[in-house]
């Protein structure tokens, strides 16, 4: 049987010029590498090489397990590189679920110095997990998990990576544009946007409205923050998003942010498996993350 000690032998001898020196790179004896080349010649029923005075000339069988060498065991020696860097932490693919609708421009921050940082791991974000990231953070469909709503449960590892406040979303020209915070009566005759997130999902239901008893007088739902913030601005609803991405878009356009009566506090959390503690680069991400957040 054709093993990957034949093809080094037979490259290094080519390489060195004879069994001793090929030997000492290999880290053999020469009987040792004699008595192996004699049984692979022998369960191939032809030799590789033939001897002319001292030194050794390749067959036509060894010349093609000399080209068959020098493509396989590069391809071999660049596997195993590989997988040491995987199990260092220095290479892989760090695959992102999100559970945090306006959290993607906060992520798109993290990304930019977190690849600068780490050249040979690539970044994927897998968006379509922003209401099941629990069960395939479990499933390893993904590596790490962005949510305002951890489940701490054994096996996974949530930390939080910055506070933030959620306010409510009205154009420049709305009627309570005037006022510094909202209560929940100020929305039963407003359209409330929000995202495509089950109302028990969503913190100006379960912290601002539903307590008080309150509900809008219509509710939409759109994917994008941009059309969103879009709609606020001319004046079709109101939306309830974290100040921080408020802040940003109020630049551009005509929306300001209200404080939710005495405030609705979150955090956004990393999630990992607690099997994967220590993984470089994926520590790396939450480290960054930190800091950026």
């Amino acid at each position: 049987m054709l093993e990957r000690i034949h093809l080094s032998i037979i490259r290094e001898v080519d390489r060195r010029g004879s069994l001793t020196a090929a030997a000492d790179v290999l880290h053999l004896t020469q009987s040792a590498l004699s008595h192996t080349v004699r049984k692979l010649e022998a369960q191939l029923g032809t030799p590789v090489w033939t001897r002319e005075g001292r030194s050794l000339r390749l067959t036509q069988a060894g010349e093609y397990l000399l080209d068959l060498a020098e493509r396989v065991l590069p391809q071999l020696e660049h596997a195993e590189r590989l997988m040491r860097e995987f199990a260092g932490g220095e290479r892989g693919m760090l695959r992102i679920g999100m559970e945090c609708h306006p959290c993607y421009q906060w992520l798109l921050k993290v990304v930019a110095p977190y690849l600068a940082a780490w050249p040979e791991v690539d970044v994927d974000v897998k968006q379509k997990f922003q209401f099941g990231g629990m069960k395939a953070l479990f499933a390893y469909e993904i590596d790490l998990l962005v949510t305002p709503d951890p489940v701490f449960k054994p096996g996974l590892r949530f930390v939080p990576v910055f506070d933030f406040e959620q306010v409510l979303v009205v154009g420049s020209g709305h009627r309570l544009a005037r006022k510094e915070r909202a209560e929940p009566a100020d929305l039963s005759d407003e359209v409330l946007i929000t995202y495509p997130v089950d109302i028990e999902r969503l913190d100006i239901y379960n912290q601002f409205l539903l307590p008080a008893g309150c509900a809008p007088r219509e509710r939409k739902t759109i994917e994008t923050t941009d059309i969103m913030l879009q709609m606020v601005a001319s004046g079709r609803g109101v939306a309830a998003l974290p100040r921080w991405l408020v802040d940003e878009y109020a630049g551009r356009m005509p929306v300001l942010p209200l404080r939710l009566g005495d405030g609705v506090f979150k955090q956004i959390f990393l999630g990992t498996r607690e099997a994967d503690a220590g993984t470089g680069y994926l520590e790396a991400f939450v480290d960054i993350a930190r800091r950026t957040g």
